[in-house]
Parts: structure tokens; sequence; C-alpha cells
């Protein structure tokens, strides 16, 4: 009857010890693969200049509700950077 136990006894703990490394395994392919999602490159700031020529809003409607400051960098050919 010894002999059994010692068996069962080494077969549970290689059966542990087989799960252990599975389950390790699988954490650690989780936790790779979020740290390289979280390391995709960020776009650049939206306040980067524009490509291409400024073209001023002239509409009635916008010229209303604009200041005198803003027309003058408008007319200047100037991205506003006034309200």
């Amino acid at each position: 009857m010894n002999g059994v136990r010692k068996s069962v006894a080494a077969a549970g703990i290689a059966g542990s010890m087989l799960f252990g490394g599975v389950a390790g395994a699988m954490l650690y392919g989780a936790t790779t693969l979020t740290a390289s999602a979280a390391t995709t490159p960020t776009p650049p700031p939206s306040s980067a200049a524009p490509a291409g020529k400024f073209v001023p809003n002239e509409t009635a409607a916008h010229e209303a509700g604009e200041s005198a400051a803003r027309e003058a960098q408008e007319n200047a050919g100037q991205v506003p950077t006034v309200p």
C-alpha cells in the first residue's frame, strides 16, 4: 500500500506542476500581449500646423460673430489664434 500512496502523490505533484506551467505560460502570454498593445505610437498633437494654405471663412454669419483681432489675422493670411 505504501507504493500506491507514493505513486498517487507523485502523480498529483506532476499534475499540479503541469497545470501550473500551463497557467503561467498563459498569463505570461496575456501580459506580453497587453504590454505590446499599450506601446502603440501616439498621433502627433492637434496643435501641429495644418498642411496646405489657410482659407478664411468669409460668410456673413461667420463674420458677424468675429472679433477684430481674429479678422486681422485672417486678412494677414494667418491661422487665427484668438476667438
